[in-house]
C-alpha cells in the first residue's frame, strides 16, 4: 500500500485536472480565510500598533544584523523546533503534527501535479505521503486523547467537542480518512473513506477564519516582535528581570531589603511547580 501512488487509481474516476483544480481551490481558501481572520479580529491592526507602541518605548535601537539574527533564532527555536513548549510531550507531540501536516501537504501536491494519474512515480513519494499522514496522526490523537488542557487538567472527556477544536478534529480526520482510503482503494468502503476524507480537507482548508489554522501564520511574527522588544529594552512595557540580591536594585527598589532582605529567597518556579494532575 504504502509504495503505491493513492492519486494514481483515483484518476481513472476523476480527471487530474480535477484533482489539481481542488488543490488550488483549498489554496485560495486559505489565503482568503486568513485574510478574512485578519480583518475580523484586527490581529494584523494589533500587531503593527503593538511594535509602534514597542518603538517608542524602546531605550536602543535594534539594526537590520541584530534583527537578521534574531529571525534566525526565532525561526530555529519557535518554528523549526517548537521550543516555546515547555513540556517536553507536547512539544514532541506538536513537532509530529507539523512536520507530519507539511510532509502530507507537499507529498500530495507533488504527486498530483507532477505525476498526475500515473503509478510511475519515485518509491520515495508515497512512502513520505503515507508517513506524513502517519506522523500527523500519531502526534495529533496523542495531544487529543492525553494532553489537552481540558482533558488533563479540567477533567473533561475526550469526546467533548467545541468549536475551538475544529481546526485539530478537521486535521486529525483529514489525515486518518486519507490513510483508511489508500488501504481501501477498489472498494465500496474505500470510496466512503475518500469521501469522508474530501469533506474533512475541504472543512480543514475552508474554516480558516473560524479554526486555529492561521494562528499558524502569526504566531512566527509574534514571536520575533518579541525578541524585538527584549533587545531594545521596551520588553512590552513589562518589568525587567532584576536580580534580587543586586544592591543596585535593592538601592532602586528599597522595599526588596526591608521585606524580604539583604538576600531575598528563590521563590522557586511558580506555577510551574507541579504538573496539572488533580483529576
Amino acid at each position: 500500500m504504502i509504495q503505491t501512488n493513492p492519486f494514481a487509481e483515483l484518476a481513472t474516476v476523476i480527471s487530474p485536472v480535477a484533482m489539481q483544480a481542488y488543490i488550488i481551490l483549498m489554496l485560495l481558501l486559505v489565503v482568503g480565510g486568513t485574510i478574512l481572520d485578519m480583518l475580523h479580529k484586527k490581529s494584523a491592526q494589533y500587531f503593527f500598533e503593538n511594535a509602534k507602541k514597542a518603538k517608542k518605548s524602546a531605550k536602543r535601537t535594534v539594526g537590520v544584523g541584530e534583527k537578521g539574527a534574531l529571525a534566525v533564532k526565532t525561526i530555529a527555536n519557535e518554528v523549526l523546533t517548537s521550543g516555546e513548549f515547555a513540556n517536553p510531550r507536547r512539544r514532541i507531540s506538536h513537532l509530529f503534527t507539523m512536520y507530519g501536516f507539511i510532509l502530507f501537504v507537499v507529498t500530495t501536491a507533488t504527486l498530483i501535479f507532477a505525476y498526475p494519474g500515473t503509478t510511475e512515480v519515485p518509491a520515495m513519494l508515497p512512502q513520505l505521503w503515507h508517513l506524513g499522514a502517519a506522523m500527523l496522526c500519531f502526534g495529533g490523537y496523542w495531544f487529543w486523547f492525553f494532553i489537552r488542557v481540558d482533558v488533563s487538567a479540567e477533567g473533561h472527556p475526550w469526546y467533548r467537542v467545541v468549536r475551538a477544536d475544529l481546526f485539530i478534529v478537521s486535521l486529525l480526520t483529514t489525515a486518518t480518512f486519507a490513510l483508511l482510503w489508500s488501504g481501501n482503494q477498489g472498494s465500496t468502503i474505500g470510496w466512503v473513506f475518500f469521501a469522508l476524507f474530501i469533506v474533512s480537507s475541504t472543512t480543514l482548508f475552508g474554516s480558516v477564519m473560524w479554526s486555529k489554522f492561521a494562528h499558524m501564520f502569526f504566531k512566527p511574527a509574534a514571536a520575533f516582535q518579541k525578541r524585538v522588544t527584549k533587545a531594545d529594552g521596551s520588553r512590552e512595557n513589562l518589568p525587567a528581570d532584576y536580580d534580587l540580591t543586586d544592591p543596585a536594585v535593592q538601592a532602586k527598589f528599597p522595599d526588596i531589603p526591608t521585606y524580604m532582605g539583604k538576600v531575598p529567597p528563590n521563590m522557586g518556579l511558580g506555577i510551574k511547580r507541579e504538573g496539572s494532575s488533580h483529576y
